[in-house]
């Protein structure tokens, strides 16, 4: 989804509001004791300021690389879902015909056991989706939640499961620890008497038997991502390094904002209200130190809010987006009724900026 920059950049500022206050502070009390009251003793050196400074910027370049890798790879494999579904209901249209069948049946039986098959996908899809969305202690996102709808928050999975599945295989996949394993349970064995009852042959059997195996993989994949976090120990440390750093950066820059001030009021032509500036150039180091705290900051907060792509915030994949367009695709496939099909999702939780 496309966002205007200003628009976006608004949205950031208001996402760190409550830390611009704190470094407006943090960097004004020193400068406040180093003018005001005059304890021009009250700084350090930069050289080792900045070397501190450069450290952490790699370190953090780490960590958000690192959180990208598992944001990216969710959005992978939920492109996967989507090319399995697709290929699974393509497979159902072409591999269930009568060429083996002991009994004939009509082209309007053949879409019910279609439609079966489809809609037990979407349920696993639905099952999966709403694991997904359970929350971990992990994900503490808890500010940026606030303003988020989050579908499977408000609607319970029972709830949702009504119409892809019959009442007993509802009641058997609700019984289960793993619900979206059930339902690919339910899908083989469903697939096990079709064989037997000559609908697919041998051959195809096996193939849906692999597409079975491939879905599991995928479930497999996400379900590690989402109930493994990225490590605490970086993630704690780099924030940790990041707050001394914060709080060092208005005591390295202060002496050097004095010095070119007084470099500045050297010059004998200088106007009044330059040598005025000149004379309270230290005071510069106010707005660089929140711009700088500012960057560093943000850096951290993007880094912390792509560790977990399934919690449903703004930046998360959007899987029930996805799987609402995937649902759409694999019916129309099989040729159900349009008027049946449900409409794309419109500004969805995990689709709004």
């Amino acid at each position: 989804m496309y966002i205007k920059p200003v628009y976006s950049l608004k949205i950031v500022l208001l996402w760190t509001r409550k830390y611009i206050y704190f470094f407006f502070l943090l960097s004004i009390v020193p400068v406040l004791l180093y003018d005001v009251v005059g304890l021009k003793w009250l700084y350090l050196p930069w050289l080792p300021i900045g070397l501190v400074g450069t450290s952490l910027a790699f370190i953090t370049g780490f960590k958000n690389n690192a959180s990208y890798e598992r944001l990216w790879e969710a959005r992978k494999i939920y492109g996967g879902i989507v090319n399995a579904s697709r290929l699974l209901a393509t497979m159902s249209n072409d591999f269930i015909t009568n060429e083996f069948a002991r009994t004939v049946r009509t082209d309007n039986e053949f879409l019910k056991i279609k439609k079966v098959i489809i809609m037990r996908h979407v349920a696993w899809m639905t099952s999966l989706r709403h694991a997904l969305r359970v929350k971990k202690p992990w994900e503490m996102n808890k500010e940026q939640m606030k303003t988020v709808n989050v579908a499977e928050h408000k609607i319970s999975l029972e709830e949702e499961l009504d119409g892809y599945l019959d009442k007993d295989e509802k009641e058997f996949v609700l019984s289960m620890t793993n619900k979206q394993a059930a339902c690919l349970n339910l899908q083989s064995r469903h697939f096990k008497e079709l064989k037997s009852e000559g609908l697919i042959d041998v051959f195809r059997h096996m193939e849906f038997k692999n597409m079975i195996g491939e879905l599991f993989s995928l479930q497999g994949k996400v379900e590690r991502i989402k109930n493994f976090p990225y490590p605490r120990q970086f993630a704690t440390l780099n924030l940790f390094f990041i707050w001394i750093f914060i709080i060092l950066i208005p005591f390295g820059m202060m002496h050097e904002f004095h010095e070119i001030g007084l470099v500045m009021a050297e010059d004998e032509n200088i106007s009044f209200l330059n040598r005025l500036v000149a004379e309270h150039f230290v005071w510069m180091t106010v707005p660089i130190s929140i711009i700088i705290s500012w960057v560093f900051m943000l850096m951290e907060r993007v880094g912390d809010v792509s560790e977990n792509p399934f919690e449903g915030s703004r930046n998360d994949v959007p899987i029930t987006t996805i799987s609402r367009a995937i649902e759409i695709d694999i019916r129309e496939i099989i040729g159900d009724d349009k008027k049946d099909i449900p409409k794309p999702f419109q500004n969805t939780a995990d689709t709004e900026m």
